[in-house]
C-alpha cells in the first residue's frame, strides 16, 4: 500500500519539461491577474486586503500539489468573501483577521475530512436551481456591497440591498472623482477585453491607467490601498489561528464548506485532467482542504477553487498542475519586488473591478433554463436567490441545502410506479401494464415497483398497490430486483400487506430477493410470517427468481382451488 502511494505521488508531481513554457506563461497570466482580484476578495470580506494576497501566496501552490484535479486553480471566491462577510458582521478589524484564520482552519479540517472519507458524491444532492439562485445572489451581492468604494457615499444600513437604495436617494452626496476612476476601471475592462492582445491583461491595465488619476490634483483625495493598510515587502510568516473562536465559527465554518465544496465540484466536472480523464469530486476536497489549512497559519483567509480562475489557466495554455503553483511563486515574488506599487492602486478602481466581476458571474442562461424547466424549480431558484439577498450568507446556504434535501425527498416519493407482470404468449419476455386497482380471488399477480423505496415513497408504494381486502386466496409476488436494502417503513407496509392477503386464504412472495434485504427481512421477524419457502433469492438471469416464484405459486393455488378452477398448468413469466 505505501509503494501505491508513493507512485501515486510521484505521478502527480511529476515535473515534464516539456510543459514548463507553457505552464510558465499560462502562470504569469494568472498570477498578474489575481494580484488585483485577490486583494479585492478581502475587502469583499471587510478585512485587510493583504489576507487575500497572502492567501494567493500559500493556497494557490498547496491546492495545486493536492487536488485531483490539475486544472483547478484555488484562491480566494467572491462567493466565498462575502459568506465571510456576512459571518464576521459587528466585529472590530482586528477580530475579523483572528476569526478569518481560524475560518480558515475549520474549514480545511472539515473539507480533508470530508475527502478522507469520499464523501465527493454528496455535491450531487444540491440540485441546480438551489445553486443557479445561489450563484446570481451573490453576483448581486457582490455588485451592490462596491457602491460604497465606487461612489465614496457610504450608507449606515447592514443589507447591502437596502445600502443601493440609499445610495440611489443621496445620490447628490457621491463623490465625483472616487465615480469616474471606478467609471474609468470598468470602461477600460471592457474596452481591453475587446483586443486580443490585451484581453488576458484587462484587469491589470485598466486598473493601473485608473489609478495612474490619482496623481492628478482633482483625484488627490481618491483612497487608495496604501491607505486603507501598509503592504510589507515581504512574505506572509507563521501564526497560530486564536483556537478559543472555534465554537462560535461552527456553523459558519460547514457552511463556507459547502459553498467552497460546490464551487470545485462545478470545475470537478467541467475541466478534465491533460489524460482526458475526469478527477475526483474526493480528492478536490482534500486538495482544497489542504489550502485551507496552509492558509490558516499564513495570515490566509478562506479559499476554494475558482471556476473564473480555472478557465484563465485553461485559456492561457497550462499543460499541468504546476502552472497554479508557479502562479502562487509569482505573486510572492511580486509582493517582494512591488509592494510600494501595489499600495498605489485606487479604491474605487478596486470596486469598478469587483463590479465586472459581478456582472460576469451574473449567468442569465442557466436563470432561463431552470424558469422554463417547470414553477417547482423556477420557484425554488427565487427564494435561494431571495435568501441570498437578505440573509446573512451562511444561513441561505444552509437554506438551500435543507431545500435540496426537501426536494430529493420530494422526488424519490413521487417518482415510484408500481407495475404488473403478464406472461407472454409470443415472447418470454413479459408483458408490462398498469397495476390492478384490486386483485382477483385465486389468481397470481405479479407486481414490480419503478423507482426508490426510500422511506418517503412508503406512502405512495402503499397507495399504488392493488386493494387485497375482498380477495380471496390471492397470492402477490413483488419482484424487488435492484433494491440492495429496504428501510423500515417499506418493511412495515409489506407487513401489513401480507397479514391482509393471509387473512382471505392468500399469500406474499418475494423474488429477486439481495442478501441485504433478506437480512433485513430476517432481522425484522418478516421472513417466518411470510415464509421462508416463499422468498427466493436473486439470480444472475433475469426473471429466473420470478419464474420460480409464478410457478410455485400457480401450484399452491392448485392446491387450495376447487377442482373445477384448477387450470391445466403453470403459465411461464419472465
Amino acid at each position: 500500500m505505501t509503494a501505491t502511494i508513493v507512485e501515486g505521488a510521484r505521478k502527480r508531481w511529476s515535473i515534464q519539461r516539456k510543459n514548463l513554457p507553457a505552464d510558465f506563461i499560462a502562470a504569469f497570466t494568472v498570477g498578474v491577474a489575481s494580484i488585483p482580484d485577490s486583494m479585492a476578495s478581502a475587502l469583499l470580506a471587510g478585512v485587510n486586503p493583504l489576507a487575500g494576497l497572502y492567501t494567493m501566496i500559500i493556497a494557490t501552490p498547496i491546492g495545486a500539489l493536492f487536488t485531483s484535479s490539475e486544472m483547478m486553480h484555488i484562491s480566494t471566491t467572491s462567493a466565498l468573501s462575502l459568506g465571510v462577510a456576512s459571518s464576521l458582521v459587528g466585529m472590530s478589524p482586528a477580530a475579523r483577521l483572528q476569526a478569518i484564520y481560524m475560518l480558515a482552519l475549520m474549514i480545511g479540517v472539515i473539507q480533508i475530512t470530508l475527502g478522507l472519507l469520499k464523501m465527493g458524491f454528496m455535491v450531487r444532492f444540491v440540485p441546480h436551481s438551489v445553486m443557479t439562485g445561489f450563484l446570481n445572489g451573490v453576483a448581486l451581492l457582490i455588485i451592490l456591497g462596491q457602491l460604497s468604494d465606487f461612489t465614496g457615499f457610504s450608507s449606515e444600513y447592514s443589507n447591502r440591498v437596502v445600502q443601493a437604495v440609499d445610495t440611489a436617494m443621496n445620490a447628490e452626496q457621491i463623490v465625483l472623482p472616487i465615480l469616474i476612476v471606478g467609471l474609468t476601471t470598468i470602461l477600460l475592462i471592457v474596452v481591453l477585453d475587446r483586443i486580443k492582445r490585451t484581453s488576458q491583461f484587462s484587469f491589470i491595465l485598466a486598473m493601473a491607467f485608473a489609478s495612474a488619476l490619482t496623481f492628478l490634483p482633482w483625484f488627490h483625495f481618491v483612497p487608495v490601498v496604501g491607505d486603507v493598510t501598509q503592504v510589507p515587502n515581504a512574505l506572509p510568516s507563521f501564526s497560530l489561528p486564536n483556537l478559543s473562536l472555534a465554537f462560535h465559527l461552527i456553523i459558519p465554518a460547514f457552511a463556507l464548506s459547502i459553498v467552497g465544496l460546490v464551487q470545485g465540484a462545478g470545475i470537478s466536472q467541467g475541466y478534465p485532467n491533460p489524460d482526458g480523464k475526469f478527477p475526483d469530486p474526493s480528492g478536490d476536497f482534500v486538495g482544497q482542504g489542504a489550502a485551507n489549512l496552509a492558509a490558516s497559519f499564513f495570515r490566509g483567509m478562506p479559499c476554494g477553487g475558482s471556476l473564473s480562475g480555472t478557465a484563465m489557466v485553461v485559456n492561457a495554455g497550462a499543460r499541468s498542475r504546476w502552472a497554479n503553483f508557479l502562479a502562487g511563486v509569482l505573486i510572492a515574488g511580486t509582493v517582494l519586488l512591488f509592494a510600494d506599487v501595489v499600495e498605489l492602486i485606487a479604491m474605487p478602481a478596486l470596486a469598478g473591478l469587483l463590479i465586472v466581476i459581478g456582472f460576469r458571474t451574473l449567468d442569465f442562461v442557466s436563470i432561463r433554463t431552470v424558469w422554463q424547466t417547470g414553477p417547482i424549480p423556477g420557484v425554488v431558484m427565487l427564494l435561494t436567490l431571495f435568501a441570498t439577498l437578505v440573509m446573512p450568507l451562511q444561513f441561505a446556504v444552509l437554506m438551500g441545502v435543507g431545500l435540496s434535501i426537501l426536494l430529493f425527498v420530494f422526488n424519490q416519493a413521487n417518482r415510484l410506479q408500481v407495475v404488473e407482470l403478464l406472461p407472454s404468449e409470443k415472447s418470454a419476455l413479459p408483458i408490462e401494464q398498469p397495476a390492478p386497482q384490486r386483485l382477483s380471488d385465486h389468481k397470481v399477480t405479479v407486481l414490480y415497483p419503478y423507482g426508490s423505496l426510500f422511506y418517503a415513497a412508503a406512502k405512495t408504494f402503499e397507495e399504488n398497490l392493488p386493494a387485497a381486502e375482498d380477495a380471496k386466496e390471492a397470492v402477490v409476488i413483488f419482484l424487488f430486483r435492484g433494491y440492495e436494502k429496504f428501510g423500515s417503513t417499506i418493511i412495515a407496509v409489506l407487513d401489513r400487506y401480507n397479514q391482509v392477503l393471509q387473512t382471505n386464504g392468500g399469500k406474499m412472495m418475494l423474488a429477486g430477493i439481495s442478501p441485504g434485504v433478506m437480512l433485513q427481512l430476517e432481522r425484522t421477524g418478516l421472513l417466518d410470517r411470510i415464509g421462508r419457502e416463499n422468498v427466493y433469492h436473486v439470480h444472475r438471469q433475469w426473471g429466473v427468481s420470478a419464474y420460480q416464484a409464478f410457478e410455485a405459486a400457480q401450484a399452491w393455488l392448485d392446491e387450495v382451488k376447487p377442482q373445477a378452477q384448477r387450470k391445466e398448468g403453470p403459465s411461464e413469466i419472465s
